[in-house]
């Protein structure tokens, strides 16, 4: 398992190279292989094309980006985390963009984000009754928004400092899950009345 984990880690270290240098389309499989060493074989082995490659390379790099996070009340420095990812690998994310579209970078980021914003509801909620699915729910409108924010900054060459963009995104959301949850267990009460939830 260690070694099919720096296998692909090597992969994926050759990859970002090459697409420090040209367009992700123009990329090889030989490429990559010749890069780091190993065989056609080993590739396959391990995955189906590049575009697979490229995802575990999201999945894995953001995923260690969020590991600072603890509870709901540390969540701005694991979305600065995020974004500092990003900017830190600028050549590497904007060449995903401008090579397989927004569309793709966000399928690549999406898991992650509702993953974690998955936590922090649950830590939210705790000690509330709230029906799962309206956490679900909860999380399934926020994703999408958060991704998007990202995708405008890159799009908009990554003017804003990461801390300015996590601190708007903090005026947003603080305080809005907490409301939502506390509207949805009134809600299930019976006890649902605007004027509870007023400011």
């Amino acid at each position: 398992m260690i070694h099919s984990h720096m296998t692909k880690h090597a992969m994926a270290v050759a990859l970002k190279k090459e697409m420090e240098k040209k367009s992700f389309h123009k990329i090889s499989i030989k490429n990559i292989t010749k890069s780091c060493g190993l065989t056609r074989q080993a590739f396959y082995y391990h995955f189906q094309d590049i575009y697979e490659l490229l995802g575990w390379i999201y999945s894995h790099e953001v995923v260690e980006t969020m590991h600072t996070y603890q509870s709901h009340e540390n969540w701005k420095d694991v979305y600065l985390n995020v974004f500092k990812y990003i900017e830190e690998n600028k050549l590497f994310c904007m060449n995903t963009l401008h090579s397989i579209g927004r569309d793709h970078l966000e399928k690549f980021l999406f898991v992650n984000t509702a993953a974690y914003l998955s936590h922090i509801v649950d830590d939210i909620s705790e000690g509330t009754q709230v029906d799962p699915s309206k956490k679900e729910l909860i999380v399934d409108f926020y994703t999408p928004a958060f991704i998007a924010l990202v995708a405008k900054w890159m799009e908009s060459g990554m003017k804003e400092k990461p801390e300015e963009i996590v601190e708007n995104l903090a005026v947003l959301v603080e305080g809005t899950i907490e409301k939502a949850l506390r509207q949805y267990e009134a809600n299930e009460k019976g006890l649902f009345h605007p004027n509870n939830f007023a400011g």
